[in-house]
């Protein structure tokens, strides 16, 4: 082997890797709803959580990257340390997909259907159908389908050719010495992890031993402990991302490596009592890519099901390990680890959201209710919830744009833009909320009191302005846009409410019925009540917006006034509903 072999071997490892990325990032686009769906099943049965773990490995092609986003649901507290435990095993046997994937490479044949199930045959008709999808298609899902169709057959070409170029190493007698040296069970284990820990992929790492194996050289008895090792070199992605999280995502990383070492240890143990007791002859045959494939699966198969009952028994042990430190951890509301699933970080994301939404709104019928009757704990508790929108808010804005640069499908794009737009709205109620709050006080502290008249009208619009708030709520919270096109009459009738009551307040002035100094506290009332409502039609808008695929906020507003038999039945209704005394 010459060094263009070398060459040409490195440069098929890098199309290799670049043809699992492109697929799994399109698989990931591909199949974002299900991976949504999977995300609600974490949290059930430990069944599911097994399921749960091997779907997503096997769509994103990385226990790695799996057991990564564990970690962070763990630090985000969306997930128990015991869920976690499930959902790693589940990952492990997930990665033995692509290693049958793969395997269809030796596929050695006359027969003419089993010719046809090798890469080779039906490559060049996939990358054909993948580059007329990804280049001449518009719409999402079939450029997205033409880039898994590209990734496969790059994949495949570079595990073609990094075969073809190992095919040199057969002849070489420090080669054949190499994977002799190997077969000493601890060796290779040692190797395997070594691999895997360096490319941070136990899918590469297969592959390259698959593409060794073309070569004739790797037996049985070598090829067992490497694959067994790449399970605990696999391990490093997860606790490298562990540093600086929560007590418990620390311990999900631990158990991964503590499944994996104790699995491989267990069964590497039973493996060199098979080959000194039986030296069965299948180990001294060499090994195929077939037969890697099914070693990989077995191994980690075996593995979960001698694990599987001692999960409780492992999560005690790394307990004990990391012990619980003195006072309480603050667990991370978004956490980046989850973005290597886009689709599962936009999940966490509008969930989220959600929280802030509802909490902004709590906040708003808070304020309403302390101009009414004034409370000084309902005053605290109404600038704590402005407070705490606040943050949500710089999170929710820094971690959405985070997530728009990823590769994402259309959908999740429209999705993240529907948030983005929301949450600044959400944000702003909250502080008018605060506003509001700050007027009571001020009415209390300096023993203002408002004309029965204004009180009683300012009722008419505090009840009017609670009702467009949970319209609004309602529909970002269910993506809803048929209570969104409740809100734009009701902004209108809102308006009308704000400019009757500012004049009718001019007049109380003129007649001595108010003072000046209640006068500015009821102007500033008023402004807060309008300016929820603003906010909550500009809610609406963005919901309608997305329904039509369209980002045209007034023109979305304005359709709604065109339908003006619906829009001026609403708005009779509500300007019955909400008269003034």
């Amino acid at each position: 082997m010459d060094i263009f072999d070398l060459l040409t071997m490195i440069g098929g490892l890098c199309l290799f890797l670049f043809g699992m990325n492109v697929m799994g990032q399109a698989l990931e686009r591909r199949a974002g709803n299900s991976l949504r769906g999977l995300l609600e099943k974490m949290t059930t049965n430990r069944a599911a959580g097994l399921l749960t773990g091997l779907g997503i490995t096997a769509v994103i092609q990385s226990s790695s990257a799996t057991t990564v986003m564990v970690v962070g649901f763990v630090n985000s507290g969306l997930m128990t340390l015991k869920q976690a435990i499930n959902v790693i095993m589940g990952a492990n046997i997930g990665t033995t997909v692509t290693a049958w994937v793969l395997s269809l490479a030796g596929i050695d044949s006359t027969n003419l259907f089993v010719r046809l199930l090798k890469p080779s045959s039906f490559t060049p008709i996939l990358a054909l159908i993948g580059i007329i999808f990804f280049m001449f298609c518009k719409n999402t899902k079939k450029r997205d389908t033409g880039a898994i169709l590209l990734g496969f057959a790059t994949l495949m070409s570079g595990m073609q050719t990094m075969s073809d170029a190992a095919s040199g190493l057969s002849g070489i007698p420090a080669f054949r010495e190499l994977f002799l040296l190997f077969q000493n069970p601890v060796l290779g284990a040692l190797a395997g992890a070594i691999l895997t820990a360096i490319l941070q992929s136990s899918s590469a790492s297969i592959g390259i031993l698959q593409a060794l194996a073309a070569t004739g050289q790797v037996s049985y008895r070598a090829a067992i402990p490497i694959v067994m090792g790449q399970n605990i070199g696999t391990c490093l992605t997860a606790m490298l991302s562990a540093i600086g999280t929560t007590k418990n995502a620390k311990r999900a990383a631990m158990v991964h490596l503590a499944f994996n070492v104790t699995g491989t240890a267990a069964l590497l143990t039973v493996f060199c009592i098979i080959k000194r007791l039986f030296s069965p002859a299948l180990l001294h045959a060499p090994a195929s890519s077939l037969g890697i494939a099914a070693a990989h699966s077995a191994f980690n198969v075996l593995c979960t099901l001698l694990m599987l009952p001692l999960a409780g028994l492992l999560e005690k042990l790394v307990c004990q390990l990391i012990p619980d430190s003195a006072g309480t951890e603050k667990k991370s509301e978004l956490d980046e680890r989850l973005l290597a699933a886009p689709p599962i970080a936009l999940e966490r994301c509008r969930m989220v959201a959600s929280k802030m939404a509802v909490c902004a709104a709590n906040g708003f019928k808070d304020s309403l209710s302390v101009i009414e009757t004034y409370s000084p704990g309902l005053v605290e508790g109404i600038f704590a919830a402005e407070e705490q929108t606040d943050h949500y808010e710089d999170i929710l804005g820094t971690y959405l744009v985070k997530l728009s640069a990823l590769p994402i499908s259309s959908a999740d794009s429209r999705e993240a833009a529907r948030l983005l737009k929301s949450i600044g709205d959400f944000e702003r109620i909250s502080d008018h909320a605060a506003s509001i709050a700050a007027s009571a006080k001020e009415l209390q502290e300096k023993n203002y009191s408002l004309s029965p008249s204004a009180q009683a009208e300012l009722a008419v619009l505090s009840r009017a302005t609670g009702e467009i708030l949970d319209l609004a709520l309602s529909a970002f919270l269910q993506n809803d846009a048929t209570p969104a096109e409740r809100i734009e009459p009701l902004s209108q009738v809102i308006d009308r409410l704000k400019e009757t009551m500012r004049t009718r307040h001019i007049l109380r002035l003129q007649k001595n019925q108010c003072s000046i100094e209640t006068g500015f506290i009821l102007s500033d009332l008023l402004t807060d009540l309008s300016r929820v409502s603003d906010h909550c039609s500009n809610i609406a808008g963005c919901i309608i917006d997305m329904a039509a695929g369209n980002l045209n906020l007034h023109e979305s507003l304005r359709a709604v006034k065109r339908d003006s038999e619906t829009y001026a039945a609403l708005f009779a209704h509500f300007s019955d509903k909400y008269q003034l005394p």
